[in-house]
């Protein structure tokens, strides 16, 4: 401690002062934080949800460091995008998902023979897992786009910089590849045991006559599958996301380079991957009657 703070303490005590802290002043206060900025700042919010810190800030006149506190400490707000769903579900799109999957929980029952639908557990990393005789035979598929040139994610493509590095950008690369149609089959072991059942992610019938006539041939049944509805397709919700991940990046000469890729990938993944994304329908198919036919987010 410094001589001139213990000679200062020494006139205050002489002054009968007991208190070594400032004393309260007149004046404007040290913070903006009070009640009546927070007030005006939820009021702002509330009429224009979109409305960024600095606009807020240069209306009221205070810091941009108070309106954030404010914002995010004391108000709870959190800033986030909107949602993207595939389309705009009517309220008989709602009510003829929430139908079918009723009656496909109902079908679980039945397969087990109980009354309860309770027939799911937690598995390694608190995936859903479903004992049920329906997910021992199903088996999912469904197409999407791969391109020779598969530009990585924003995500992915994230990097520390600092305010004087020069700005990433990435090009947007054409495709000069037609559609591939891969049929991505989810299985668990024990496939064949049984009946098998098709889950596919289209609400219309089987029209081509070589597809009716192979179903009829091995004796396959095809699932009810609701309209618009990908969230309730393990390919879209849980297959095609690693995918273009690991395709993220890449670029090929020839399809045929894309195709063994593609083979590769299939190849070395586990088959838990593949049961994780059957058995997560159950809980999902839940989800969705909870949310009154709604999409299902996670």
């Amino acid at each position: 401690m410094s001589r001139s703070r213990v000679y200062q303490w020494c006139t205050w005590f002489g002054e009968d002062r007991t208190i070594l802290g400032d004393e309260p002043k007149s004046g404007r206060p040290k913070t903006s934080t009070n009640e009546e900025n927070t007030t005006r700042v939820d009021e702002l919010i509330r009429c224009d949800r979109r409305m960024k810190i600095r606009e807020i800030a240069l209306k009221l006149e205070i810091p941009k460091s108070t309106v954030h506190e404010i914002v995010h400490d004391t108000l709870g707000y959190r800033k986030v995008s909107a949602r993207w769903v595939p389309k705009m579900l009517t309220e008989d799109h709602k009510l003829q998902r929430v139908e079918i999957l009723q009656r496909l929980l109902q079908r679980c029952q039945q397969d087990n023979g109980d009354e309860d639908t309770t027939h799911i557990g937690v598995g390694p990393g608190g995936d859903f897992q479903a004992n049920n005789n329906l997910f021992d035979n199903l088996i999912t598929g469904d197409e999407t786009w791969v391109h020779l040139n598969t530009s990585e994610t924003k995500r992915d493509s994230m990097t520390w910089k600092h305010l004087s590095s020069p700005v990433t950008k990435k090009f947007k690369v054409q495709s000069t590849l037609d559609r591939l149609k891969e049929a991505i089959r989810c299985k668990r072991p024990g496939l064949l045991r049984r009946g098998v059942v098709l889950q596919h992610d289209n609400a219309t019938p089987h029209s081509a006559n070589l597809t009716q006539q192979w179903l009829q041939r091995y004796g396959w049944e095809i699932l009810p599958h609701p309209a618009h509805s990908p969230d309730l397709a393990s390919s879209d919700f849980h297959f095609f996301g690693p995918l273009k991940r690991h395709l993220g990046g890449m670029a090929f000469e020839t399809e045929d380079d894309l195709i063994s890729e593609l083979r590769n990938w299939f190849d070395n993944l586990d088959v838990d991957f593949f049961r994780v994304g059957i058995n997560s329908l159950l809980s999902r198919w839940q989800k969705c009657i909870d949310l009154h036919g709604d999409y299902v987010e996670k």
